[in-house]
């Protein structure tokens, strides 16, 4: 299945837009989407982190977020790695909340929680940094999805997690959720922008009225990081086709919030 429909009409119409303006973007759309059965329960799944948020290690070259096409390469780090050794090239969204509390974006904490409890099988012991801005969704489908996925099983994963910081980043991680599915390889991404999501079709997607730069979570908010992903999670063996599932966490938590139980 092709990752992204008429790609020939979207690079043709990327060469005319402006490099800046999104309202002028050509955004991918497409109709049909792969799709892989989840065969393993969590409590038995080596599960990987994907994030568009940025990441990289203090003191080394950040992504490129000023090249037209985007920075396609991706960085892979341990789990170990501190939170503290973490910068983010932020493009799209305000870095605030991820570097106030890394989970708000990449929920390694939550997750490591989530494996002590048999939750899940696994974290896999490493994870995966994107750009937040890659315009050039030809070059993620062409490029970056059979890097990606060499990676993945390289380290047998058994299902990915995608967590996008940004508008387009939103559609950088479904075209890369629609590559690794074909491949074989489950995937659930979280998403807080339906529009972008609804017409990029990723085989998989909960999404909940959030913000970008905190999608997995507002940050230092344990409880709701936790719920986000719980709902995320479990409901991956619940899809028996692709679609869209709107998360039940909004009115609980602005509930919490006004008794301050934050």
């Amino acid at each position: 299945m092709e990752l992204i429909k008429k790609k020939g009409e979207f690079l043709s119409d990327l060469r005319h837009w402006n490099g800046e303006n999104l309202s002028r973007y050509p955004w991918v759309t497409n109709e049909r989407t792969p799709f892989t059965p989840v065969r393993r329960a969590l409590p038995m799944l080596n599960l990987a982190i994907i994030s568009s948020a940025g990441a990289y290690i203090n003191g080394t070259e950040p992504f490129d977020t000023s090249s037209k096409d985007g920075d396609l390469e991706f960085r892979e780090f341990p789990i170990e790695l501190d939170a503290a050794d973490m910068s983010y090239a932020a493009k799209g969204f305000d870095p605030k909340a991820v570097t106030d509390d890394r989970n708000s974006q990449i929920p390694i904490d939550r997750l490591l929680e989530y494996e002590a409890n048999s939750v899940i099988g696994k974290l896999n012991d490493v994870w995966w940094s994107l750009s937040p801005w890659i315009p050039n969704a030809a070059r993620v489908a062409d490029e970056m999805v059979p890097a990606i996925v060499e990676r993945l099983e390289r380290y047998n994963v058994q299902a990915a997690l995608l967590i996008p910081a940004s508008k387009l980043c939103h559609q950088t991680l479904g075209v890369l959720a629609r590559g690794i599915e074909e491949a074989g390889i489950p995937t659930m991404m979280i998403s807080v922008d339906k529009a972008v999501s609804e017409q990029v079709k990723a085989p998989r997607t909960n999404f909940y009225d959030g913000e970008y730069g905190s999608v997995a979570g507002e940050p230092n908010w344990q409880q709701y990081q936790l719920r986000i992903l719980d709902e995320a999670l479990r409901t991956m063996e619940t899809f028996d086709q692709p679609g869209m599932r709107k998360l039940v966490v909004d009115l609980e938590t602005q509930v919490e919030a006004a008794r301050g139980e934050r």
